[in-house]
């Protein structure tokens, strides 16, 4: 028996970091004009990021940073709850596995769970609660009306003795737990990689596909569509092939991405029906951004990120504006609030 491909997942990002994206060159992609930005005033709010597996929270200018929860294995992408009261988060944990047949090996399992800024003032870092319990949950994003969490999740993640991976895009009631997938016909979709989900406030989701066969790429739909064939899913990702990590800005005008050339990684926006593609911040052959998604500020006008070294920066959606917030270290998957 070919035991579960807990190394799959990795190995394939790490072969989506070397596609490009579409078929443009990074010289062709210009920077959103000025004038086409609005007005752009200074950052305001708060961000959180996980800096050595725990919950922080700093200023947008990087200042007043502070840990709220102390967890040690927090792990990627975080959300604020639209009150900015609670961050919804990953931890992960590991199995180390041997089957009689000497297969198997050292693979991580991920569930959600939920920080509270009030413990965190009132000086009770350690208090949380767990949301999922399947062993395969990440990547979370609280829904506009706080109501639900939307996640991607291994449905397979519990099982010791699953020939493969089965990433399907889930939603979550934000109170109780209780999930289930977006698509209805996933038992169905084998080896099927559905990840890094956004959504905005008019039923637009985006996500990342890839296959076994298929190089990684965006794909954009309504929510109501999101339960078409597959071969309709992968012919729009080959359409933006090599992009990562969507996140919709809160007034739903952008997406932000992060996107791989040859020699450079970037940051990039595009219109919600990724008509126009614009270069934010593109950082040069020895550093490249990370591939946890970026965040908007509330008023959709700056962004957050974090980079291969372990820091954080923000800057606004022409590109103008850049500053690292962080030193070099192990800051990552900064989130703006709401």
């Amino acid at each position: 028996m070919k035991l579960f491909g807990f190394l799959h997942l990795r190995n394939l990002l790490l072969l989506v970091g070397l596609l490009t994206v579409g078929t443009l060159p990074a010289a062709a992609i210009e920077k959103l004009p000025a004038d086409s930005a609005g007005q752009i005033k200074p950052p305001a709010g708060k961000i959180a990021f996980v800096r050595n597996g725990n919950i922080w929270v700093m200023d947008a200018d990087g200042t007043s940073q502070n840990m709220v929860c102390q967890v040690s294995n927090a792990d990627g992408r975080l959300s604020w709850s639209p009150d900015n009261k609670r961050i919804v988060f990953t931890r992960s944990g590991s199995v180390d596995l041997k089957d009689p047949d000497l297969a198997g090996a050292r693979h991580k399992v991920y569930d959600l769970f939920i920080c509270y800024l009030d413990s965190a003032e009132a000086g009770n870092l350690k208090y949380w609660t767990r949301l999922t319990d399947s062993l395969g949950a990440r990547g979370p994003e609280w829904s506009h009306d706080g109501e639900t969490i939307l996640f991607w999740k291994d449905m397979n993640a519990n099982r010791v003795n699953a020939h493969g991976a089965n990433y399907q895009l889930c939603v979550a009631d934000a109170v109780s737990g209780t999930s289930a997938p977006l698509r209805q016909n996933w038992q169905s979709d084998e080896e099927l990689f559905l990840v890094t989900p956004s959504r905005n406030s008019r039923d637009g989701i985006a996500f990342v596909f890839f296959d076994e066969l298929s190089p990684a790429g965006l794909v954009v739909l309504p929510l109501d569509r999101i339960g078409i064939e597959l071969d309709s899913i992968k012919l729009i990702a080959e359409q933006n092939q090599g992009v990562l990590a969507p996140s919709w800005s809160p007034d739903d005008q952008w997406l932000a991405m992060v996107g791989n050339y040859p020699d450079d990684s970037g940051l990039y926006i595009a219109t919600g029906d990724l008509g126009k593609r614009y270069i934010v911040a593109l950082p040069g052959p020895r550093s490249h951004i990370s591939k946890y998604p970026p965040s908007f500020s509330p008023d959709s006008k700056w962004l957050t990120f974090s980079m291969s070294d372990g820091s954080i920066w923000i800057c606004d959606i022409t590109g103008a504006g850049l500053k690292r917030l962080t030193q070099p270290g192990k800051d990552q998957a900064p989130c703006w609030s709401r």
